[in-house]
């Protein structure tokens, strides 16, 4: 579990976090939505010790970050896993010197190990059979898969996804999503996912919070949202044309089942 209790953060003397608390749950997807310029990317980047907050809280299962030793943070670090949106994968690496790279940093595995638990993860994701491929020569698609390997190859306790659809077609993008679902289930990890695609959303998401303008706007599950009546959530979801035909048929028939 993730807690974050009153989190601030101003950059230049301009507000970007004002007050925010929320709790994530482990073998849960948790989702942060919102608009661009919301606060989404800096509220992540705050929970995961990248951006000091101003003033506020962030603990890991009652560890308090800004409380531990060097060698509690590196711990720490080890239990975590992260998709970021542009991949960052080393182009000059193999996918496998990519995905063995956070087992060389953070422990004394053998090469044979290692290369057991590249073959494993590659499976999941279903790219046995790449790891010598270079992430110039597969597609963005596959390359979203890496990272999603790369960050759970230490078998993490949280997992941190980043608009991890960002850039991807329909049907990949419902891939990825329910690959990260599926791999929350099988770690039993606290997943965040920052995202604004309401497919996403819909597909995967079990607890949503909405950001705006650096403060916490609502905050329920994916049925919720077709019943609230928070302006700013129904702002969000439902400026898609889809989506207001949804919530229309929801409405009128009382009842949604996902």
């Amino acid at each position: 579990m993730i807690e974050v209790k009153d989190l601030y953060k101003s950059f230049n003397g301009k507000p970007v976090l004002k007050g925010i608390s929320a709790t994530f749950e482990k073998g849960k997807t948790n989702m942060i939505i919102g608009r661009s310029g919301s606060g989404k990317t800096v509220f992540l980047k705050s929970i995961l010790g990248l951006i000091k907050p101003d003033r506020g809280i962030v603990s890991f299962d009652g560890r308090i970050l800004d409380q531990l030793s060097l060698k509690e943070q590196r711990k720490l670090r080890m239990e975590m896993g992260v998709v970021f949106q542009g991949n960052a994968l080393f182009d000059s690496f193999t996918i496998e010197e990519n995905i063995k790279f956070p087992m060389r940093m953070f422990t004394n595995m053998s090469e044979a190990e290692m290369k057991k638990r590249v073959d494993e993860v590659l499976e999941q994701v279903e790219l046995s059979g790449i790891n010598n491929k270079y992430p110039a020569e597969i597609s963005g698609g596959m390359q979203k898969r890496v990272g999603i390997a790369r960050a759970i190859v230490l078998k993490p306790k949280y997992l941190f996804c980043d608009e991890p659809n960002s850039g991807l077609d329909p049907k990949t993008a419902i891939l990825i999503d329910n690959l990260i679902h599926d791999l929350t289930v099988q770690y039993d990890t606290t997943t965040l996912v920052n995202t604004h695609d309401m497919n996403s959303i819909m597909e995967i998401g079990e607890k949503i919070i909405l950001l705006k303008d650096g403060k916490k706007q609502w905050e329920g599950t994916k049925k919720d949202i077709f019943y609230t009546d928070n302006p700013d959530l129904n702002d969000f979801v439902f400026s898609s044309t889809l989506f207001r035909k949804i919530k229309e048929i929801v409405v009128k028939e009382g009842k949604i089942d996902f």
